[in-house]
């Protein structure tokens, strides 16, 4: 299958004319970023204070690898088999902002009764949660708005939560492909749910889009000087 030319990799996250993004304050945090607990229920996760963005993608989507790209750190566990992240796994920033790895949804094979768990824990999470700023959602760019994306969307446009997507696993298809998909997918969300939403190319083994991402988590996450606050929603 056709790759991404290496030379378009540092383009292919933004549009062309896209002006030098500022100097990214969450870097620093993502270097020092590390666990902090695993609950399998609301009333296990930490206090709710402080701040907080929340990764969330149906299984098989890249969304542990994002995260573990995003914060240069091996915080979230990878595998080969979908289903894997059980629990809602919580990494530490500083003492006032954290990152959050929800559980993958909607594998075949993982038992009805767990799914049905998974489902209860995280809508209370997502209903609950004060500290919640920000929910980054991840799609295969080869399978975008499934029904559990379509879900996601429908909620943080009722519920008031900003939502960003990476359309992960870019790098499978040519650049051309790419950047016709995402189009394609900007197309049907703006019809839909409105202009409010982001969304960007993304690649874990490439780190395409890893600085546009960080960017909005650094605005999400009340690290961005209000000068280029204005320049984080636009990105």
């Amino acid at each position: 299958m056709s790759q991404v030319p290496e030379r378009q990799l540092a383009s292919a996250g933004r549009p062309p004319d896209t002006p030098m993004l500022p100097k990214n304050p969450i870097i620093g945090l993502c270097q020092q970023a590390s666990f902090l607990i695993s609950a399998a229920k609301v009333d296990q996760c930490p206090e709710d204070s402080g701040l907080e963005v929340a990764f969330a993608g149906r299984s098989n989507a890249g969304k542990s690898s994002a995260l573990n790209t995003l914060t240069h750190a091996s915080l979230a566990r990878t595998s080969k088999t979908p289903g894997r992240t059980q629990l809602l796994n919580f990494f530490r920033l500083d003492d006032e902002r954290r990152l959050v790895d929800l559980p993958g949804y909607g594998y075949a094979k993982v038992p009805i009764p767990l799914k049905q768990h998974w489902q209860k824990h995280l809508e209370a999470y997502l209903g609950s949660r004060e500290s919640l700023c920000g929910l980054v959602l991840m799609m295969d760019i080869r399978h975008p708005l499934t029904e559990f994306d379509r879900m996601m969307l429908d909620w943080s446009v009722a519920s008031g939560m900003p939502l960003h997507i990476l359309l992960t696993k870019a790098d499978k298809l040519a650049f051309g492909a790419a950047k016709n998909a995402l189009l394609k997918v900007q197309q049907e969300i703006r019809k839909q749910w409105g202009d409010g939403i982001g969304i960007q190319l993304f690649s874990a083994p490439k780190r395409m889009g890893v600085e546009e991402a960080q960017l909005v988590l650094a605005g999400w996450l009340d690290l961005l000087p209000e000068e280029d606050e204005e320049g984080a929603e636009e990105a």
